[in-house]
């Protein structure tokens, strides 16, 4: 929204940003940058861009997202560079229900075409039941309130469907068997987990394959990995602790973590006899 009154364009007219996304950040700190290269305030800055200075600092803070008029004119107040111009074109909000370190990967996984995972932890996002995923919420520290637990959720619901719309797209999962033997909830409510790994898993394009207890020492015991390839041939890798995740785009790195995955699928069960193993699990319950 704008106007020929700055003083008259109050912050509340723009919507806030539920969940600030990186590029939103990034581009509020260039907008900063340039701002204070002219020697302006943001008062002088909101004059000249016909916005308030409350607007001015939302989105330099990265809590909002700016109008055509805004960039255009901010371009005009900052020497014409082209750096707002250029920047904004990148720009996208924020996905409620991902973690900030995790939005580059997720991008990444709707236009990859192949997709590995090796997990330790957990059930892998992509195959978790909904009760399950909800269990793990709970769990987190600290605690979300009902409407984000109900946020991720919606999120992890819509990344599984992957799985049935990207028929052609081969994902790849090696998880450790203690994660399928790990408790939650009631012999009820396991089963539903199981079941429900034994159905996502089952696609053509899907290939499911366990480390057994028995399997001992192996390559990956440095921690959960995920790799995906894109259509032009880039490989990338990820990898996840506490309270943050790193991309991987350097070459080396990443045909070291693709080799560790390849040696980790000739130790694990092949996908029949895995499994074979969630069914054996799902009767002792």
């Amino acid at each position: 929204m704008t106007t020929d009154n700055a003083e008259a364009t109050d912050d509340a007219d723009w919507e806030r940003e539920p969940d600030p996304s990186d590029s939103l950040r990034t581009f509020g700190a260039v907008v900063q940058a340039l701002r204070e290269h002219a020697g302006l305030s943001r008062v002088e800055f909101g004059r000249l861009v016909r916005f308030s200075k409350h607007t001015v600092e939302s989105v330099e803070l990265g809590r909002r997202m700016p109008d055509e008029a805004f960039v255009e004119r901010g371009e005009e107040a900052t020497g014409n560079t082209g750096a707002l111009r250029k920047s904004a074109r990148f720009l996208t909000r924020g996905e409620a229900g991902l973690a900030a370190w995790f939005r580059r990967w997720a991008r990444l996984e709707r236009i990859a075409v192949s997709l590995c995972t090796y997990e330790c932890r957990l059930v892998p996002g992509l195959l978790q039941s909904e009760e399950y995923a909800r269990a793990v919420f709970e769990g987190t520290i600290p605690v979300v309130s009902d409407e984000r637990l109900e946020a991720l959720l919606a999120v992890r619901t819509e990344r599984q469907r992957m799985l049935y719309e990207r028929p052609t797209v081969p994902f790849s999962f090696i998880v450790e068997e203690h994660v399928f033997r790990r408790r939650y909830g009631n012999a009820e409510q396991m089963r539903g987990m199981l079941d429900h790994v034994l159905e996502h898993s089952a696609p053509r394009n899907v290939t499911l394959q366990i480390v057994p207890l028995e399997g001992g020492l192996h390559s990956c015991l440095d921690g959960p990995v995920r790799l995906a390839e894109t259509a032009e041939g880039r490989r990338f890798a990820y990898c996840e602790g506490q309270q943050n995740g790193r991309l991987i785009a350097d070459v080396k790195e990443v045909s070291l973590l693709q080799q560790r995955y390849d040696t980790l699928r000739s130790q694990a069960l092949n996908p029949k006899d895995s499994r074979g193993l969630l069914e054996r699990l799902r009767g002792e319950l």
